[in-house]
């Protein structure tokens, strides 16, 4: 089965990292674009919250603000009203905002977009975000996705990766999606910085349909898993380790105070170790054992 917005469910590829982003000039920084909405893309906030988590980790620094009033209907987008720090009440609009970063020990710079999906001028939208992408000498685009999916809350989070660029697929080893339907922004953008020549790679968590409320943690860090994986570059990623935990435990309990949910979950959890039983690999206990020794070299002083 596909995601709405033409991811395979449930496949979960093995790229070589180190071959998705190219080094600049001369070996000089690359910049990657990370997009992420919420709304329709975003189950459990999933693929949002990674950002975030993302954003706060890299100290990123906003540099654009894409104008509200061109994009949202605020009926369905609704503005939401907060106290400041000195007690205030002050109106939060719906908006998008760019925000770059610099990842420590590294040649990586990171654009962040963050916002709500829009509810007009998609095409008009996503233009905009180019120019942006250009004139932050963008060199390559990941986008982000949650969907709702029949996997158990037990189990490692899928998360898929896709591209429609033929060298990425080739290069990677990756799949383009044979889904055909509605889309939402993220695969609307995705063909966009495809046509404007940006290498671009879409990823899709799947989220437990059960426990669809967010946050979803257990999702959001199997996400920046696949990011650190693309990226190259280790993440510190203990708290939320922990929260996942703690979330799984949370569902654990829910799930036996209800026989027939405690039965669905392990009608999905035997679904899924029989499908996973090949992925039990070398190449997987080596790409856990890589990820293990970056992060254990970057605590070293």
């Amino acid at each position: 089965m596909n995601s709405v917005d033409g991811t395979p469910e449930g496949q979960d590829s093995a790229p070589e990292p180190e071959r998705f982003l190219q080094a600049g000039p001369e070996g000089g920084r690359v910049t990657v674009m990370l997009a992420a909405f919420e709304g329709w893309n975003d189950a459990g906030e999933a693929a949002s919250d990674a950002l975030h988590y993302l954003n706060k980790l890299w100290d990123g620094k906003k540099v654009a603000t894409v104008d509200a009033e061109d994009y949202y209907d605020f009926q369905f987008t609704r503005p939401t009203v907060r106290r400041t720090s000195t007690g205030a009440r002050k109106v939060k609009w719906p908006s998008t905002r760019i925000y770059r970063a610099s990842v420590p020990d590294s040649n990586v710079d990171v654009v962040f977009v963050l916002g709500s999906e829009p509810s007009y001028r998609w095409r008009a939208y996503t233009t905009e975000l180019l120019v942006h992408a250009e004139a932050l000498g963008v060199d390559a685009v990941v986008l982000i996705g949650a969907l709702l999916a029949d996997v158990p809350h037990s189990r490692p989070i899928p998360v898929s990766t896709t591209t429609e660029d033929s060298g990425l697929r080739e290069r990677m080893n990756l799949e383009s999606s044979q889904y055909e339907g509605p889309v939402g922004i993220v695969g609307v953008l995705a063909e966009f910085a495809l046509l404007a020549g940006l290498p671009t790679v879409s990823l899709w968590a799947a989220v437990p349909h059960y426990v669809a409320q967010p946050p979803s943690p257990k999702a959001q860090l199997a996400i920046l898993h696949k990011v650190e994986d693309l990226l190259q570059v280790p993440l510190d990623t203990h708290s939320l380790a922990e929260e996942s935990e703690a979330w799984e435990r949370g569902v654990d309990e829910l799930a036996t105070e209800d026989p027939e949910i405690a039965a669905y979950v392990r009608q999905l959890e035997e679904a899924k170790d029989t499908a996973d039983l090949p992925e039990a690999t070398g190449e997987s206990i080596a790409r856990e054992f890589e990820r293990y020794l970056k992060r254990r070299g970057k605590e070293r002083p």
